[in-house]
């Protein structure tokens, strides 16, 4: 299963980007999707994650209500929706396909990452 991120750039404090990993060699339905971030200095931390059908979805405290992710099943592509940036969200950022029996907010859990896409949040 190879995961390719895209959709980072350069953006000012209240702006918004959207983030896709698109999924090849596998389904997305197969999988619990999420999304990560890892800051310079700073360990991969659990941003998003999202269940096999879509249905449920779960958030750091620290993007809840401004975050969101979803996932178009028939693309076998996953979203991060991102609004009301602040320059604390600036990282790469990582999406990770998990065959954990649920939804987890561990990177150990997830089998396949995507290369990481830069997010810069200017203030």
């Amino acid at each position: 299963v190879q995961l390719q991120a895209s959709g980072g750039g350069l953006v000012q404090a209240g702006g918004s980007l959207r983030l896709s990993c698109a999924t090849s060699g596998g389904t997305s339905s197969t999988y619990i999707m999420g999304w990560f971030r890892q800051a310079p200095g700073k360990e991969r931390e659990f941003v998003a994650a999202i269940d096999r059908d879509g249905g449920s979805t779960y958030y750091a405290d620290s993007v809840k209500g401004r975050f969101a992710i979803s996932k178009n099943n028939a693309k076998n592509t996953v979203y991060l929706q991102m609004n009301v940036l602040k320059p604390e969200d600036t990282a790469v950022y990582y999406c990770g396909a998990s065959t954990f029996y649920s939804v987890t907010y561990y990177p150990s859990t997830y089998d396949y990452w995507g290369q990481g896409t830069l997010v810069t949040v200017s203030s």
